[in-house]
């Protein structure tokens, strides 16, 4: 298994998770990679349990595109000026 990690701000409206709907605040997201499918998944800063993002997984065709996406879920879900 493949993972990036990386700490943001959630801004106004938050992240939908699966597990437990809206999440704000400072997180953290993780992108995962097993057997090429890609699982993104946040959790509060400092916290253990992860929330699956809702609609953030996918098959990726390269592994090698794993830190693009990671890049790519980051810039759309860091937002701490709103």
């Amino acid at each position: 298994m493949t993972d990036r990690s990386s700490p943001f701000v959630a801004g106004p409206g938050g992240v939908m998770t699966d597990e437990v709907g809206v999440v704000t605040g400072d997180l953290e997201l993780r992108t995962s990679l097993v057997d090429g499918e890609l699982r993104a998944a946040v959790r509060y800063e400092g916290a253990e349990e992860w929330y699956a993002i809702t609609g953030a997984s996918c098959h990726l065709a390269d592994p090698a595109d794993l830190d693009a996406v990671h890049a790519v879920l980051l810039g759309i879900l860091n937002r701490p000026e709103g």
